[in-house]
């Protein structure tokens, strides 16, 4: 059977995602309800796919049609405008986003407003935070010990390290703040109060 004009050839694609997924022929053909022997056509090129077929194969395999198609998604725009994206507030804390996206890095504006008393809870978490301080004054506890950071001041560390980050002045405090918690399922906590709505 000749593949259809219209439609690229998946085989490369399909083999690739079943072992990155760890499947054997018989368990991703089990999954997608297929044969091991009409999978094993798909894989090696014998055989093309329908639309419904690659809608279930995609669904199987937890990605799209686009990846099963081997199409390249388009690259996010590397530029964050002024005015762009546009502010969250969540326990008082505002935040603006600053990079793209869909990356494994994050970069944010952030506000942290004044609140008497010790900063905020104790936040312990996967990844890496770094934070400049623009404005304000910011006090940061990272275990038992406390910084007092100044703006033009930075800071870099390891968040599984317990900390609370709190303004100290009344008007509040404005950073840059990156982390890398995009693949954490706690990445909407490591800011802020009890809302998981943080990013």
């Amino acid at each position: 059977m000749n593949p259809p004009e219209d439609l690229p050839a998946v085989a490369p694609q399909l083999r690739e995602l079943r072992r990155r997924a760890g499947l054997t022929l018989e368990a991703a053909a089990a999954r997608a309800r297929l044969s091991p022997a009409h999978l094993s056509r798909l894989e090696t090129g014998r055989r093309q796919p329908s639309l419904p077929l690659l809608l279930g194969l995609a669904r199987t395999y937890g990605t799209t049609v686009s990846e099963l198609l081997g199409e390249t998604p388009a690259a996010p725009d590397p530029v964050v405008r002024a005015g762009g994206p546009g502010a969250r507030e969540a326990d008082g804390w505002t935040y603006w986003q600053a990079g793209s996206p869909g990356r494994g890095m994050q970069a944010l504006r952030v506000h942290v407003p004044y609140a008497p008393g010790p900063a905020e809870l104790v936040r312990v978490h996967p990844g890496e935070e770094w934070l400049h301080v623009l404005t304000g004054r910011l006090r940061l506890n990272l275990g038992e010990a406390e910084y007092l950071l100044e703006p033009g001041d930075s800071a870099h560390f390891d968040s599984l390290t317990p900390h609370r980050i709190g303004a100290v002045g009344r008007t509040g405090a404005d950073l840059l703040f990156i982390h890398t918690l995009l693949q954490s399922s706690l990445a909407g906590v490591c800011l802020g109060g009890g809302s998981s709505d943080r990013r």
